[in-house]
């Protein structure tokens, strides 16, 4: 996976947008609903990347189950630096892992973010939970 295909699958979610909050060198992909009644939501982010070739990973939001057992089956997937490793992936892009495993793990982070978002600013994104029953 190259940058730009991180960046595209990153945006392509409903209020995904990029951010430069740590320098022009570190991306920051946050969530936020709508704007209504003219106040704004605070962004929460789903993923971090220096978006260097030359060092290429990006941290991902994972449920602490689920990356425990990702860290256990692929060497790329580690803890996440500088961020709480219970609930953070570091994920190696260097080419080993498919791109259809990227692809889902950047949509399992947005996720996990939207679903701690209010149920309005759910419902403005356009996300539903799953069905429990």
């Amino acid at each position: 996976m190259d940058v730009s295909s991180l960046r595209e699958i990153c945006l392509s979610f409903p209020g995904a947008f990029e951010d430069f909050p740590f320098g022009p060198e570190l991306s920051v992909f946050k969530v936020r609903a709508a704007v209504a009644g003219g106040a704004r939501h605070e962004a929460k982010m789903f993923a971090l990347s220096a978006m260097n070739p030359g060092n290429w990973s990006v941290s991902l939001k994972c449920e602490p189950a689920l990356a425990e057992q990702l860290r256990a089956a692929h060497p790329e997937i580690t803890g996440a630096w500088h961020l709480n490793k219970t609930h953070w992936n570091g994920v190696r892009l260097d080419g080993e892992l498919p791109d259809a495993m990227i692809r889902d793990m950047v949509e399992d982070s947005y996720d996990l973010v939207v679903a701690t978002l209010s149920r309005r600013q759910q419902e403005q994104l356009g996300w539903a939970r799953l069905s429990n029953s």
